[in-house]
C-alpha cells in the first residue's frame, strides 16, 4: 500500500462478528465520518448489501474484501495516468490559496524530469509573491527552465510567454501555477478562463491536462471547490494532497461519484516521493 498506510482507517470491520442491521448502520456513520458525504455513502453500503447477497458472504472478513473492492470500483472514473502525448504537453494547475499547488507543481516537475523529459514551469500566480518564489527554489533544486514576470504582471502574459519558450526550446512538458484567489470568485475563474484562451490559441491540439489540488482535510468543502473549478475550467484529474494520519480520506470517493472526475494523484508528506499515482485498490484497501 505504500504510503496509503498513514491514512486514519474506518476500522468499523474490526468491531462486528456477524453482518447485522447494527453492522450496516455503524458502517454508514463511519462511511460519512470519513468525508464521503451522505449520497456516495448510500450508494457504497447499498451496493456492498447487494454483493453480500449475490455472493452468499458470511463473514466480516469477506464483507471488508467485498467493500474495499465496491470503493476502489467507485473511484475508477475516466483516464487515471496523464495525457503527455503531446510535445509539448501543459498541465495547468488549480485550486485555492494553501492547498500545495506550487510544492505539487514542484515535486511532479522533478519527478518528470527524472523521467528523462524536459520540464518547464510557468510562475502564473502572480498575486502572491511567495507563489513564484517557491517556484524558483523547486526549479533551481532541479535544473528546471522557469518563466516569470514581476508581481502583479497578467498572468495570461506569463503563460504566453512559457508557451512561446517551449516551442523554442523543444519543452517537453509545460507546468503552469496559478492563483488560488483574487478579488472574488469570479475575477478567479476569468483569469483561468482567459489562460485556457491562450493554451489553446498557442499549442492548439496539444495534451492537456486541467489538475484540482485539494486539501484532503478539507472534507465535504473539497467537493463544493471541486464543483465550482469543474464548471469554470473544465477539470481532467484530482490531486489529493495531506492525506495523512488526520485525514480521512472519503472526499476522493465523494468526487469522483459526483463529478466523474478521477483522482490522478495523492500526497501525505513534503518529501517528493510522498507524492504518488493514485491507486484505486490500495487507497480502498487502506480506507478499509
Amino acid at each position: 500500500m505504500g504510503f496509503f498506510d498513514k491514512i486514519k482507517k474506518i476500522g468499523i470491520f474490526s468491531g462486528f462478528s456477524q453482518l447485522t442491521d447494527d453492522f450496516y448502520d455503524e458502517l454508514e456513520e463511519s462511511l460519512i465520518v470519513a468525508d464521503m458525504g451522505m449520497d456516495t455513502t448510500l450508494r457504497a453500503v447499498d451496493t456492498l448489501r447487494e454483493r453480500v447477497r449475490a455472493e452468499k458472504i458470511k463473514t466480516v472478513e469477506e464483507a471488508r474484501a467485498c467493500m474495499a473492492r465496491v470503493l476502489a470500483e467507485m473511484l475508477q472514473v475516466g483516464e487515471s495516468g496523464l495525457d503527455l502525448s503531446t510535445k509539448p504537453s501543459v498541465l495547468l494547475f488549480i485550486g485555492v490559496n494553501g492547498v500545495g499547488k506550487t510544492t505539487t507543481i514542484g515535486k511532479l516537475g522533478h519527478q518528470l524530469k527524472g523521467e528523462g523529459k524536459k520540464v518547464l514551469f510557468a510562475a502564473a500566480d502572480t498575486f502572491r509573491a511567495a507563489a513564484a518564489d517557491q517556484l524558483t527554489i523547486w526549479a533551481e533544486r532541479g535544473g528546471i527552465d522557469i518563466v516569470k514576470q514581476h508581481e502583479g504582471a497578467d498572468p495570461a502574459s506569463v503563460v504566453y510567454d512559457a508557451l512561446s519558450a517551449a516551442k523554442a526550446r523543444g519543452t517537453d512538458a509545460v507546468r503552469i501555477d496559478t492563483a488560488g484567489r483574487l478579488h472574488n470568485k469570479q475575477n478567479l475563474m476569468n483569469e483561468l478562463n482567459k489562460i485556457s484562451r491562450i493554451v489553446d490559441r498557442e499549442l492548439p491540439g496539444c495534451a492537456r491536462e486541467t489538475l484540482l489540488v485539494l486539501d484532503a482535510t478539507t472534507g465535504q468543502n473539497g467537493l463544493i471547490q471541486a464543483k465550482q473549478f469543474q464548471e469554470a475550467a473544465g477539470i481532467t484529474g484530482i490531486v489529493l494532497t495531506k492525506l495523512d494520519g488526520t485525514a480521512k480520506g472519503g472526499i476522493a470517493i465523494a468526487i469522483a461519484q459526483e463529478l466523474g472526475v478521477p483522482v490522478k494523484y495523492a500526497g501525505v508528506g513534503e518529501g517528493i516521493e510522498d507524492l504518488q499515482p493514485f491507486d484505486p485498490q490500495a487507497f480502498a484497501e487502506a480506507l478499509i
